[in-house]
């Protein structure tokens, strides 16, 4: 799908390493802290996956929920701490928003509470009408 000094994003989730996904998101990204093994592995047959990869190592991941024409969501962007600083975060939202399955997206959302910065390079931004969203969330 896209390569870059060395390091590779594909789509094929056969190449998923769940022995590395499963604790980055479940031990180690704030916002997925506990998420059980089963919901990982449930969420990511429910949805399109991004991983980065250095030969056969994972060290990121991101995935989209989406209808194909008129919303998606990005979620579960992470970089192994190992490999942060090098770009490969932006350079997978770059990957993943260029996809030309989701450029006529009308509603491409995404949270954040730390990489807002990350995310408005390419072209998020703060909802227009938040009054107007609602969401149900469980523990």
């Amino acid at each position: 799908m896209a390569a870059r000094d060395g390091f590779e994003v594909s789509t094929d989730r056969r190449r998923l390493d769940l022995a590395w996904l499963v604790p980055a998101l479940s031990e180690r990204a704030h916002w997925a802290i506990g998420r059980p093994a089963g919901v990982i592995e449930r969420s990511i047959e429910g949805s399109t996956c991004y991983g980065i990869y250095r030969a056969t190592e994972q060290v990121g991941f991101a995935r989209v929920i989406t209808d194909g024409t008129t919303f998606a969501w990005l979620c579960d962007v992470f970089i192994d701490e190992s490999w942060r600083g090098q770009g490969l975060g932006s350079w997978l939202v770059e990957t993943i928003v260029a996809q030309p399955e989701l450029a006529d997206i009308r509603r491409f959302l995404l949270a954040t509470r730390d990489a807002a910065g990350l995310y408005r390079r390419f072209g998020f931004e703060a909802l227009p009408t938040p009054e107007r969203w609602m969401a149900r969330i469980r523990p």
